[in-house]
């Protein structure tokens, strides 16, 4: 297609986005139904490291995040999307045909590095359509479409598994990739044209690197981001396992998780409506404040046995909810914090900001779901004590009206 071709509508415009945004939570939101069957084939012996199946796709993404912008501004984002779809393909492949749990691991990393591009660079495409607020609605309409994802993947992927076994889940990978790549070749021209494409080279990443790294405020609400995704995935990572082993609800997960993932979605449109009043630190360490006593809480009671049974699962899932809502209330205001002093370099500082502060969670998240024990006091404790480390850090920062 060329860039003379007509545009398509808006509201398939969106859809598609939303497709292409929807790659990483399709990734790792339908591995967790199959995490215990992977356990019992692949690691028998040490059930909870099939938990690194969601940490080493993360770690693949955020490796990805550093450079897929960057390369889609030399080549165009079409490419980029498309060359990235086909490494997750390649990656899923790999994944069917895994004899071992290590190799297992290997394809999702590289699976990550692959599903960053269609994550990353659509933004970019979005941006370079659309501008101001008619980018921001563009977004907030495809995001929408995108939480709806987190809800229905554990639920459509428990019944491939049982239909087909957990290798099929590497099969689904590769129809939706080639569906949204199909999508976006035959209906969406590119949008970078050739003269506005800017020579690939490392001196403008680095030199990024060091100056995201100079601002005392950008370090910081990285760390704050890394504590906050390390508390996502690790959660990701376990939950699975607590439903299964602590509270014996294992084949009605899916359906949990929907309710939670539905709950939890209010949060960005409730963060969209409160921060242009409250500002974003406000809503960042209200969130983590309330973060800290929900946990605390939920520890405390546990530990004095006043939280038993069926009263013990419903505290459990309104912990949840608070954990995946609290990713909605502050991700995208520190990413609006640490862009700040950048604008001028706002796209490399973006991949450089996402990409250190993912890959950091990983190391956060990997331990923190290892400690699983049979109940949920370490994943519990674990995010109480992250959410006070990121307070902390959030009210080191210096005073400013945002």
């Amino acid at each position: 297609m060329t860039q003379t071709q007509t545009r398509m509508g808006q509201t398939e415009f969106i859809a598609m986005i939303a497709m292409l945004f929807a790659t990483i939570a399709f990734s790792i939101d339908s591995m967790l139904p199959a995490l215990p069957v992977i356990a019992a084939e692949l690691s028998p012996d040490a059930p909870n490291t099939a938990q690194l199946i969601i940490t080493s796709f993360v770690l693949g993404m955020g490796l990805g995040t550093f450079v897929a912008g960057p390369l889609s501004d030399s080549f165009g984002r079409r490419r980029i999307i498309v060359l990235g779809a086909i490494l997750y393909c390649i990656a899923a492949a790999a994944a069917y045909f895994a004899p071992t749990l290590e190799t297992l691991l290997m394809a999702r990393v590289v699976q990550g590095l692959g599903a960053a591009a269609p994550r990353v660079v659509s933004l970019a495409l979005v941006r370079d359509l659309y501008k101001g607020r008619d980018m921001a609605r563009i977004v907030s309409f495809a995001m929408m479409i995108f939480t709806l994802v987190p809800a229905v993947a554990p639920l459509a992927a428990s019944g491939v598994i049982s239909a087909f076994g957990w290798r099929s889940i590497f099969a689904a990978f590769l129809l939706f990739a080639a569906i949204s790549s199909a999508w976006l070749l035959l209906r969406q021209p590119e949008t970078l044209p050739a003269e506005s494409r800017r020579p690939f080279r490392a001196a403008p990443l680095f030199a990024a690197l060091r100056e995201v790294l100079s601002h005392r405020t950008i370090v910081t609400t990285m760390a704050v981001q890394t504590l906050i995704f390390g508390a996502l995935f690790g959660t990701l990572s376990s939950t699975q396992q607590i439903f299964d082993t602590t509270f014996d609800r294992g084949p009605s997960f899916p359906l949990w998780f929907a309710l939670v993932a539905l709950c939890a979605g209010v949060a960005s449109p409730v963060n969209a409506m409160l921060v242009g009043r409250l500002g974003m630190r406000v809503m960042i360490t209200r969130t983590l404040i309330a973060q800290i006593i929900l946990s605390s809480t939920m520890v405390a009671l546990t530990l004095a046995g006043a939280l038993q049974g069926d009263t013990a699962f419903a505290a459990f899932v309104l912990w949840m909810i608070g954990v995946f809502a609290m990713a909605g209330l502050t991700l995208g205001n520190l990413n609006a914090l640490a862009l700040e002093p950048v604008g001028h370099i706002a796209g490399m500082a973006a991949s450089v900001t996402g990409a250190i502060s993912t890959v950091l969670a990983v190391a956060v998240a990997a331990p923190l779901g290892l400690a699983f024990n049979g109940t949920y006091i370490p994943i519990t404790l674990g995010v109480a004590v992250m959410a006070m480390l990121a307070l902390a850090l959030m009210l080191s920062i210096p005073n400013a009206k945002t």
